[in-house]
């Protein structure tokens, strides 16, 4: 079986795609599938896609209904036991990451690591967090570009539900990790770098992204446990309030906060 499918949806962007091809193709370890969905691009896509054709497993060209139906088409065709959505405009740290993540794949669920962010030029890095908590996961996400996703995931749990046009991904994780309770493990290595020109970074699409997430958030877990949840990190990440210094000092404190959290958790 391969071991690994590297998916990359485009639509209209030849340079990013271009960009995120030649990271593909300079691995040092050529063990995968690589698998490009074209949304019908008529933009010279086509073009860059059968220049490099006899590399690439699977491609296709044709109209979709948004990213995740791209993402979707992917999966379907996909051969290997991990998937790994880097889209175009995205690309992979170094030649030697793949190399360096297949050692780290083994029988965990989803394998994530960190991300380099290019925010028009200025490179930044994001140190994903070693455990995937709650609290932090109704804030913040799970960065896709740099998550190995078992594909049998997707077999037992479902597809990317199409009817978001923008966190299905984010829904897929919070419903496997925290309502189906799939293995997860962080690894210390700089998988991808992530172009914030994408439609989920757009400032255009920042209140459909917020009712989406709130959506997915109450659909899965009652709405007071997600209004707990969004308390509670804002009191972790607001480190000159004086609350948060009082329990910094008081762990027991912490610790009995955290077993009422999840305890009202469980009853809702």
């Amino acid at each position: 079986m391969i071991k690994l499918s590297i998916i990359t949806i485009n639509l209209n962007n030849k340079q990013g795609l271009k960009k995120t091809m030649e990271s593909v193709f300079s691995q040092s370890l050529n063990v995968f599938e690589y698998i490009v969905i074209d949304g019908n691009s008529n933009d010279g896509s086509n073009e860059e896609i059968l220049k490099h054709e006899s590399k690439i497993t699977h491609w296709l060209s044709e109209p979709d209904s948004g990213i995740y139906n791209a993402m979707n088409k992917g999966i379907k065709l996909a051969k290997g036991e991990y998937l790994l959505f880097l889209n175009s405009g995205d690309y992979l740290e170094s030649p030697s990451t793949i190399e360096n993540v297949l050692n780290q794949l083994h029988t965990d669920d989803i394998v994530y690591g960190n991300m380099i962010i290019d925010r028009d030029g200025k490179y930044f890095q994001g140190i994903s967090p070693s455990h995937l908590e709650f609290e932090e996961m109704i804030r913040g996400t799970l960065w896709h570009p740099v998550s190995f996703i078992k594909k049998e995931l997707f077999d037992k749990y479902g597809l990317y539900r199409e009817k978001y046009k923008i966190i299905s991904d984010y829904e897929f994780f919070l419903r496997t990790i925290f309502v189906e309770k799939v293995k997860t493990r962080h690894i210390n290595i700089f998988v991808s770098v992530f172009n914030t020109q994408g439609l989920g970074s757009s400032p255009n699409h920042i209140k459909l992204h917020e009712q989406e997430r709130y959506e997915v958030q109450t659909k899965l877990f009652h709405p007071e446990i997600v209004a707990s949840a969004i308390r509670f990190s804002n009191m972790k990440r607001s480190k000159p309030e004086v609350i948060y210094n009082f329990l910094k000092k008081k762990p027991l404190l912490l610790s009995m906060a955290r077993m009422l959290y999840s305890l009202v958790k469980r009853f809702f």
